[in-house]
Order: structure tokens, then sequence, then C-alpha cells
């Protein structure tokens, strides 16, 4: 076993040597590491190894990349791998592989080289450590396949540094005290879902049902005190043993999109659990009551309304949204009913700001900032406001091979123009998004000119100015394209959120906790609408990101995280809960 002591206390001769297999035949990387020894943990060994790679020119990155042997390749059958590379491949059964995958693995390492000049290159163990199947692996081999070959360069290093990272670990003997089991819970919580082939989870489906019940169960076994409120919200207490304690709440939501990804607000419920079962094995307590809430709602995928969990807590629930039917035409008043809840108790959850000492909140990402930057974490600075619009636009449908072009009231060709406005006035504001992500012509036929259209509009920016200026041309801008195309125009608020700045006496205590987990504090905006944005009505609200890779994609299924930042980031949680001061 080798271990820090031996690290910090060895020549640099003996450093290099100990750490040879660590990047594939690249000693220049522990050579320049050295310089900064000591190093305090084995997360400030990885960062600075990392950072010696990333300061390193082209043609040495370029070198590294092309040390690296391909997956199932002749080095693989002629057994001439190092032993690190060996152990990988076969975690992942490569050594396994059918005739059939293996003749598709020889055509994309050959389609791979041809189109990039250098081997494809995956962390094979995976997120967890524990080995990717190799379906996955031929199915990641080929999505990147059609890559630029600037952003394969990009995205090999990062592997080789995911690579490097789980090879530190072995050798150091690491073990996660909170990382797999977070990423084990995701994936349970994932098995829940409204459809066989992908994960949806909308509210008060029966998948959502489980899933609370899930939920309720961990919070229970961690010690917690466990209810569930007229809204679905699953609340878990782990109380203080001070009279008179106030109350510090975290959390996020347990819903999804359709088709979504498994980390996307389940990992601010599942990640502090695991803390406060730390917390509980050791018998240890703390001075303030400790609320995690994992909300019920915050998609708006049944009911097209956002935040139902987060603003039943703050005591802004709309019930006029309990008549809100869905698309089966069940109304949220009857699904709350089926499921079990008294819709008449939502007023009672309201919480009095008194009792509150500020909520945090941990969440993936969704999105490249930190991945870019080589960062584990990120202490968000703003949550971005939000003003989305259903727009439903009525032309006249007519014969598409008799109607000339100019007598047309084409319904589809002003969705067209609209969404062209969204993106060119969109892309003029700092910090500014708009995005049409719905697109739907009803009852539309190949030879029939469209009658109608209906369109999605979402329009965020990190500042409420800003944004209701960008709202502001765009709708005039809708109501000039239609009048001009003679096409009828609806347009419906499906919500208006302010921006929602994060606290700074909170920011300052979660970069503090980032820094004593050896990582460099980083603020960063989120684009993403919380249900921290909700609770900042009724105490102040603070953000940890944790890094999104496969190029930050979230609402996705390719949205993906390691247990090592996950891991990292309840270190950082931990550190904060035991260290956390009110506000003076």
């Amino acid at each position: 076993m080798t271990s820090l002591s031996d690290l910090n206390a060895s020549s640099t001769e003996q450093f290099v040597q100990q750490l040879h297999g660590i990047y594939e035949h690249s000693p220049w990387i522990a050579r320049r590491a050295a310089a900064a020894r000591p190093f305090a943990s084995p997360t400030a060994l990885k960062r600075e190894l990392q950072r010696v790679l990333g300061q390193a020119s082209p043609e040495e990155q370029l070198g590294l990349i092309r040390a690296h042997p391909e997956l199932a390749g002749k080095a693989a059958i002629a057994g001439q791998l190092t032993a690190e590379s060996t152990r990988e491949q076969a975690k992942s059964g490569l050594h396994l592989c059918s005739a059939e995958e293996f003749a598709t693995l020889q055509r994309l390492n050959a389609d791979y080289k041809a189109r990039f000049g250098f081997p494809f290159i995956l962390a094979v163990k995976g997120p967890t450590g524990e080995g990717l199947t190799r379906q996955d692996i031929i199915a990641t081999f080929a999505r990147r396949l059609k890559n630029r070959r600037a952003d394969e360069l990009v995205e090999s290093l990062r592997q080789i540094k995911r690579i490097a990272e789980l090879r530190l670990n072995d050798l150091l003997e690491v073990r996660l005290p909170f990382g797999p089991a977070i990423m084990r819970h995701c994936e349970t919580l994932a098995s829940h879902s409204d459809s066989s082939y992908n994960l949806t989870c909308a509210y008060m489906t029966p998948a959502h049902q489980q899933t609370a019940a899930q939920l309720a169960a961990w919070m229970t076994e961690a010690g917690m005190q466990v209810t569930t409120d007229a809204v679905g919200n699953v609340v878990g207490r782990y109380a203080s043993s001070l009279p008179g304690a106030k109350t510090l709440m975290t959390g996020s939501h347990y819903d999804t999109v359709r088709n979504g990804g498994k980390y996307d607000g389940r990992l601010g419920i599942v990640l502090p659990i695991a803390v406060v079962r730390h917390l509980h094995e050791r018998g240890e307590r703390l001075p303030f009551h400790f609320e995690i809430v994992g909300f019920a709602e915050e998609e708006g995928v049944r009911f097209k309304s956002t935040f139902l969990g987060s603003t039943a807590v703050t005591g802004k629930f709309d019930l006029s949204l309990l008549e809100q039917v869905d698309a089966d035409g069940v109304s949220m008043r009857e699904a709350l009913a089926a499921a079990g809840h008294d819709a008449t108790s939502i007023g009672a959850i309201a919480r009095d700001p008194q009792d509150l000492l500020g909520y945090v909140e941990v969440h993936i990402e969704q999105g490249p900032v930190l991945l870019e930057r080589d960062l584990p974490l990120g202490v968000v600075t703003a949550i971005a406001g939000s003003s989305r619009y259903l727009v439903k636009l009525k032309g006249t449908a007519s014969h598409a091979g008799t109607t000339p072009m100019t007598m047309r009231r084409d319904a589809a060709s002003a969705a067209a123009e609209i969404i062209l406005l969204v993106e060119r006035r969109c892309g003029q504001g700092e910090a500014l998004v708009g995005t049409v992500g719905q697109l739907k012509v009803p009852h539309g036929s190949v030879n029939v000119i469209a009658g109608a259209c209906q369109l999605s509009l979402d329009i965020r920016a990190a500042s409420d100015a800003v944004r209701q200026a960008a709202v502001d041309d765009i709708l005039d801008g809708i109501n000039a394209i239609c009048a001009r195309r003679q096409v009828d125009v609806e347009l419906e608020l499906l919500l208006s959120a302010s921006a929602a700045p994060c606290a700074p006496w909170l920011m300052a205590q979660f970069d503090a906790a980032v820094a004593s987990v050896d990582i460099e504090p980083y603020a960063l905006l989120s684009g993403a609408g919380h249900d921290a944005m909700a609770m900042a009505a009724i105490t102040d609200v603070a953000m940890l990101f944790t890094r999104c890779g496969n190029g930050g994609i979230s609402h996705n299924p390719l949205e993906t995280m390691t247990a090592d930042d996950a891991d990292i980031a309840a270190q950082a949680l931990l550190h904060l809960l035991r260290n956390f001061q009110p506000k003076a």
C-alpha cells in the first residue's frame, strides 16, 4: 500500500515511480506535480495532477491521449496493456465480448482513429467505479464519434482525468464514505417510473408515490422524524436537543421531467440523508433542527404548474390550481385524494419564517460551467428569473397545392418566425436565454397548410429587468408577426418567477465548506430554476452545485455525475453543518 504520507516524504524520483501507472506512460505529469508537495489530502493531489495536465502544451496533451490503448484492441488481445488498463477493461467485461460486440468495437475503433487521429478514451469503470456495461461503452463510443475533433480532444482529457482519479483511489486505498451510497440511492429511485423505457416521474402517479415511500424509509433509517404533508412533500427532521432551537432546511424535488435524468432534484434529497445518517451513527446532534424536504413537485409535467411542493411550504400555494386537469381530465384535487392526501390541509403546511435559519440546496449543475473548469463543486450566486408562456396561433387550414404563397394564413410559418425572433433577441443580452421547447401542429397533415400551432416560450435571465425587457420585445414581435401574417394569437402566462439572489452570508459558509475539502471556491449563476427560488420568499437561501458530466447535459438520460463528486459535495455539506453560524 502507498499512503499520502509516503508520497509527501519521498524523493521526486520515488514520487514519480510511485505514481507511474496513474497517467498512461506519462511520468512528466507526476514530476511536475511533485513540486507542490506536501498534499493535504488525496483531493489536493488529484487537483494538482489535473492542473499540471491542464497547463501542459497541446503536443504533450495529445501525446498522453495517444499513449492510451484502444478498448478491446490489439494490445489487449496480445496482453500488452498496463496492469491498470487490464484491470479496468476487465471490470467492464471487455475480455468477455461476444463475436458481434468485438467486431463492433473494432469497427468503432477504426472509424474513430480515422476521424480524429487518436484512440477513443473512456473511463470504463464509469461514474460509480463499478464498471460500465459493454452496451453502455458501445453506445458512448457511437455517440462521441459524431463530435467535432476539438470537442473530442477536450473530452478525452476529461476521461483521462477520471481514469487517473479512480487509479489514485485504488493506489491510496481511498474509501468514499458517502458517494457510492448516494449513487446507489439515485439508481434505486430511477427504478420507479411512469414509463417502462425511460425515467418519468410525474406528480401523484404510482411511481411518484413509490418514490415518496422510499425517501421516507431512508429518512427513518437515518434517524429522522418523518412526515408526508398534504401536497406530498416528504419531510425528515433531525431534531436538535437544544431547547428553543431553530431550523435549517435543505432539500429538492423528487418529480422529474419526461425522459429525465437520475440526479436532477433527487441528489439534493439523498445526499443530505447520507450526511444525516453519518451524524446519527455517531450520535452527533446539531445545535439546530435540520430538515430535509423532498419537494413533491417542481417540474410542472402533469398539471402545467410548477413548484407546488415549495410554494406550499412558503404559504404561496395557489389553491385554484387544484382544479387544473391533466391530459386524462383528472384534476389535481382528485389526484391528491386518490393518493390519500387532504387538499384542505394545504394551508397548514406553511412555515413560520421566524423559525427558520435559512435554506441550503445541493443540486447537479445541469450545465457545463464546472465541467469546463475541472471543478467538482461551485457556489451559486443567484438563480435566474423565468417567464413562461404558451403561445396559441390560429390561421386558416387550406389546400397545400392550390393556395398561393401570398394568400396563406400559415400558423406554422408564423411559429417558425417567432422561434427565430426568440433566438435573435435572447442572443443580445448578458446571462439571458430563450427557448421554444414545445412545438405542435394539432391535427396537422402533410398536404394541408397549418391552421393552428402551439408553442412554448421560456425566457430566463439573472436580472429581472433584462428578462422583462426581452419578454416585452418578444411579445411585441409576436403580435407584429401575427398581424402581418393575419394569424390570430393567444398568449397564456404559465409562470413568472423573479430572480433569486443567494444570501452572501450563506454563500460565504459554502465557500468555506468547499475550501475545507481542498477545492478552490468558484461562484456561478444558475440558469435553471430550483426550489430555492420559492424558498427565498420566506428565508435566506444558498445553493451548492455539483459537476455535471457528458458536456453538462441534463433533463436527459445522459445526465451523469460521479461518486467522487457526490462524496466531496457531501463532505462539504457536513462541514457546513458542523460549522454553521446563524446570521448575525
